[in-house]
């Protein structure tokens, strides 16, 4: 009876965490507008594939693979920042911050950058995955297990036994506008600054 009383307030207690999640993301869908491409007239290509590794460098993802003649920009998962690590910023939004917290939450960038009608496009696709880890019941030479957080994540893992480890996956849970569109913007406004700052050299440059 006990066990099942556990049981049944640990359902409860994670039923409350979705509904406030879903909430939560419900609200942040409505106050965002989701940006996945922009297009920029004059633009370099090569310029743009810069600007893009820096801007996804200074978020730390890491480049994976760098096609200029494709125009393919890949990043290698990145573990979602934790509540603690300031500095960072692929956390965009109340609903990501709280399912970092909560899950082990990685993403992988990918942007596609070519000509469309006389203009430079760059499109972004943010994948999010979130690591699925088995279950095992609490014995009194055992450690609760499902209590996995992200923060002491290499610890559990180490505890597992090798059978569980094999079922260890990510999994796919969909896409992250918030950052797709945070990406772009970062891209967008230092090639918005540099092509202004080439418009003035050059109308300094006619005068003179």
């Amino acid at each position: 009876m006990q066990k099942n009383k556990r049981t049944l307030k640990h359902k409860s207690i994670e039923a409350l965490i979705v509904c406030a999640l879903m909430l939560t993301g419900c609200a942040q869908t409505q106050l965002h507008e989701v940006v996945e491409q922009i297009c920029l007239p004059d633009m370099d290509k090569q310029q743009a594939m810069q600007t893009a590794e820096d801007v996804l460098g200074r978020m730390h993802f890491t480049i994976d693979k760098a096609d200029a003649e494709q125009g393919i920009i890949r990043t290698r998962p990145l573990p979602a920042a934790q509540s603690f690590e300031f500095w960072r910023s692929d956390n965009v939004g109340a609903f990501n911050s709280t399912e970092a917290n909560l899950h082990s939450i990685r993403r992988t960038a990918e942007l596609g950058i070519s000509r469309q009608g006389g203009q430079l496009c760059i499109k972004c696709d943010v994948k999010v995955q979130r690591l699925s880890l088995p279950e095992r019941e609490v014995t009194s030479s055992g450690r609760a297990y499902e209590m996995f957080t992200p923060s002491n994540q290499s610890m559990q893992v180490l505890a597992l036994h090798p059978e569980q480890k094999k079922e260890m996956a990510w999994v796919d849970v969909g896409r992250d506008g918030q950052l797709t569109t945070e990406i772009l913007k970062r891209i967008s406004s230092i090639l918005d600054a540099r092509r202004s700052s080439l418009d003035i050299e050059n109308r300094e440059s006619n005068i003179e």
